[in-house]
């Protein structure tokens, strides 16, 4: 049930980067925040991480969501 609430595009956004366990991948040891254990700082990164990917990837869809997300005109450019 809520799996579906976190599913890429439902926030019209796409998803952000996954990593794997353990923390660390082949000398990488990935964000650190992804390892701290602040689930609030946590959601956070992914937020901003899907911002960024979806920006980059798919332009439209960032601005839609820009558009849908700020309906007074006040756009953020993350």
């Amino acid at each position: 049930e809520t799996s579906a609430l976190s599913d890429s595009f439902q926030a019209g956004l796409l998803a952000p980067p996954v990593y794997p366990r353990p923390a660390a991948f082949r000398g990488w040891p990935g964000p650190k925040v992804r390892r701290s254990g602040n689930h609030r700082d946590v959601a956070l990164w992914q937020h901003e991480a899907a911002l960024q990917r979806t920006k980059a990837l798919r332009p439209e869809l960032y601005q839609r969501y820009v558009a849908h997300s700020n309906p007074e005109g006040e756009h953020d450019e993350a």
